[in-house]
Parts: structure tokens; sequence; C-alpha cells
């Protein structure tokens, strides 16, 4: 199979795609293009997601059409709106509405470079208020009875102008590569993913609060607490043996301004048995806001 970094895409400007005009690409990542667009419809500048599929199995067109329209009835603020959903021959496509911002992975990224060590994670209250805005939006999503599977810094938009965080890519992580070796399909990235998920369990919104819990960690701490392991494969196999959580330091250990009552929290939020967890992410929610609220 190609590589998202290989496929050309010259060709596709100025391309009529569903009620769209393609106008130049915007950014790419993991398996999709991201073009502005022109919708002729309503006049207006939109973001238009494109999966080609060279990089899918070929099954994979029918899960994304339902999928994706599935997430295009969500309506949230912190959560982007789908606006049409499609195939050409090519590729899959979805558009969407044009944020103007920065992914949360690009701050979590700036942050790191910064030349003072103690501003090299966010803030404790702003990683929080960003936190609660994410939960919010999970838990709507959740009780609309769809899961994100992927969620990670990558895929949450920070707004330029409100600084809301807005999730992205609902429905999608679905359609992914096939593990040619096990025929399974991998759902959502190593470093985020639930032991159940690793292993090819069923998942439900508890799967996407352990992913939280472990991208709220990655804000606030300057390195994960991660067992040394060679790499992803190997990170996954110890996420599924080691049943008394996958981090080997409290996360108070690394940054003084947290306390053994954040520690409780991630740990409970990525606890291995799901049933071990918070009941919802809203339950979440509100234990993360009574933590703020006597920060």
């Amino acid at each position: 199979m190609a590589a998202i970094d290989t496929i050309k895409t010259d060709h596709l400007i100025g391309m009529e795609v569903g009620s769209s005009t393609i106008v130049r690409e915007l950014a790419r990542g993991g398996m999709a293009v991201i073009f502005i667009a022109y919708q002729r419809t309503l006049k207006r500048r939109i973001a238009l997601k494109v999966l080609p599929k060279s990089l899918i199995t070929p099954s994979a067109s029918d899960l994304f059409q339902r999928e994706a329209e599935s997430a295009a009835v969500l309506y949230h603020p912190n959560i982007i709106p789908v606006y049409e959903v499609g195939e050409t021959d090519a590729f899959l496509y979805f558009s969407m509405q044009l944020v103007e911002g920065e992914s949360l992975l690009h701050v979590m990224k700036t942050a790191r470079k910064n030349i003072l060590p103690s501003k090299r994670t966010l803030p404790v209250k702003t990683a929080l208020k960003t936190g609660l805005q994410i939960l919010d939006a999970l838990d709507y999503a959740h009780s609309e009875g769809i899961v994100h599977r992927d969620i990670k810094p990558g895929n949450i938009l920070m707004e330029k102008r409100s600084g809301r965080p807005i999730v992205l890519d609902f429905g999608v992580a679905k359609v992914l590569k096939e593990d040619v070796k096990t025929r399974r399909v991998i759902q959502g990235t190593p470093i985020y993913m639930s032991p159940e998920q690793i292993v090819g369990r069923n998942v439900d919104g508890r799967s996407d609060m352990y992913a939280f819990g472990v991208t709220m960690s990655q804000l606030l701490v300057p390195s994960l607490p991660f067992p040394k392991v060679k790499g992803p494969v190997e990170l996954m196999r110890e996420k599924v043996k080691r049943k008394e959580g996958i981090f080997t330091r409290p996360l108070s250990a690394l940054n003084p301004q947290l306390d053994e009552r954040f520690d409780a929290m991630i740990q409970k939020a990525m606890a291995y048995d799901p049933e071990d967890r918070y009941a919802s992410c809203g339950e979440l929610k509100e234990e993360m806001a009574a933590y703020l609220s006597g920060f």
C-alpha cells in the first residue's frame, strides 16, 4: 500500500466533489489529505478531508459511509460539524467546518520547546479547562451511541479566536488499515489505545476515556512514564500484560503542581479493566471539575 506522503493531489485542484470545489491542499496526516474547498451551494469555504482508497481495505467504503453519516448528526460546540459524506472511484471524503487554529498536538509540541523547563507543559488550569470541554463532547457523543476510537492531541483542534478545543474525526477511526498478519482492522493509535482496544474486543465510551487519560497526562508531564520499550508494538504488549496500569511512576512525581488526587483520577480513567473506570465521561468530568475548583 502507498503512504499518504506519496499520494499526488495536484490533479484534484479544481475538481468538483459533491457540492464543493477543491481549492488547495491544507494539510496531511495519518491516512488523509485535507483541502480547503468552496461549497457552491452555500457559498462558503469549508474543509474537505479525503481518504485515498489505496490506503484502506476494500471493504472500508461502506463502513466509512455508515460511520461518517452517524457522526454527521452530532451537534456540540466542541465537535467539528460534518456537512457531507461521499466517495469517488479513487477516494472517500467528508466535508466539515473550516476552523482557524492549531491542533492540541502542535500546542503541546510548542510548549515542549520552551527554554524554561517549568514551561514545557501546559499550565494545569489551562489543561483542566480544556479537558473538561473534551469530556463534555465525548459524553454527548457516547450518549448518541458513537465512540471515537482515536482520541489524541492530533485529533483535537484548538480554535484560534476562542481557544476552545474541537474534537475531529468522529466515526472515521474505524476505517483504518488491516493488519495483514492477523487480518484484524487496527483502530486507534498505540500510545492512546486501551487494552481492550488492542486485543480487538468491542469498545464503548470507556475506551475513549482511557485515551483521554493518556492525552491529559501528556499535556501535564514532560514525558509519559511508560515502561522502557523499543516501539509501539512492544508498548501494546505491555498494556495488555500490565494489569496494574501502564504508567511506571505517578504523574505528581513528574509535575510538582499535581497531587495524589489527580494521580488517582487519571489512574481510574486509565484502569486496565473498563469496569474499574468511571461509568462515563460525564462522571469523570464532574470529578475533574471539582478538582479544578479546589486547585
